[in-house]
């Protein structure tokens, strides 16, 4: 009697356990089709993927890629503002379903994260003062040296790395920090994604800024969900398939990150 009391309690236990694992594997897909909305974690400021604009709205590449699932999705679309240090606890909290930055789907975010495919590849640049007198990695790898970075980024491996020499100075926000940072003297360089910075030296002054001719990492950039959203991330991988298709994914690059053309416009 009390044997059969344990095998079925056993049972009861694999039953429940798989319909939780059935529940996950469908979960976020289902959820967002049935509540009509995506929910998308952002960066506050980081253009040219995620800022808002002269007009008070939110855009840039990733938000307008996000919108253009939510099309496809037949639901609205939801933007959830966060600095970068904020992102991945967002999404992991589950007041995101995604989360869409230029973020670096680096080995060690991923083991909290599962990333999408990499929608598109930059790196690591540095940038200074137009007349500061640096030009390569070894003027910046000094002791009297202190570099801009932001909290939580990969530009953080990247200074290790290349600038080991150098004193790091950590900001909690955005890129356009650590532009500002060199620019009123609380730091000698910046170091941050290249495709980053320029879209946002368009806020600032011209010809204030130099981008150092040095590519320091090759970097995936990728979207992220919760590992167990896996049919959404399916679904993801499968959208970027289609409009690099259709030419909308071009479409998209081609203004945002690859010319500076937005500006006029944004």
């Amino acid at each position: 009697m009390k044997h059969r009391q344990k095998t079925f309690s056993v049972i009861l236990s694999l039953i429940f356990v798989l319909a939780l694992a059935s529940a996950a594997w469908s979960g976020a897909l289902e959820e967002i089709t049935q509540r009509g909305e995506l929910r998308v974690a952002v960066q506050t400021q980081g253009p040219p993927f995620s800022f808002i604009d002269k007009n008070g709205e939110r855009t840039g590449s990733s938000v307008e890629f996000c919108r253009l699932m939510a099309e496809e999705m037949g639901v609205k679309i939801k933007f959830l503002d966060f600095d970068w240090d904020g992102l991945i606890p967002a999404l992991m909290s589950g007041k995101a379903d995604i989360l869409a930055a230029d973020m670096t789907a680096n080995l060690k975010r991923a083991l909290k994260v599962s990333f999408t495919d990499p929608f598109y590849e930059s790196g690591s640049t540095i940038f200074t003062k137009k007349d500061a007198p640096y030009n390569s990695i070894e003027d910046c790898n000094k002791e009297d040296v202190t570099v801009a970075l932001l909290l939580g980024s990969t530009g953080v491996a990247d200074a290790n790395r290349y600038l080991p020499k150098a004193k790091q100075k950590t900001y909690k926000g955005g890129g356009p920090l650590l532009i500002n940072a060199v620019l009123q003297g609380h730091a000698d360089v910046g170091l941050n994604d290249k495709s980053a910075v320029r879209g946002q030296l368009a806020s600032f002054p011209p010809d204030t800024i130099k981008i150092l001719d040095v590519k320091m990492s090759a970097q995936p950039l990728a979207f992220a969900v919760r590992p167990e959203d896996q049919h959404l991330k399916e679904w993801i991988n499968l959208f970027f398939k289609w409009i690099k298709a259709d030419g909308r994914y071009d479409e998209n690059i081609n203004y945002w990150v690859e010319s500076m053309a937005w500006k006029e416009d944004h």
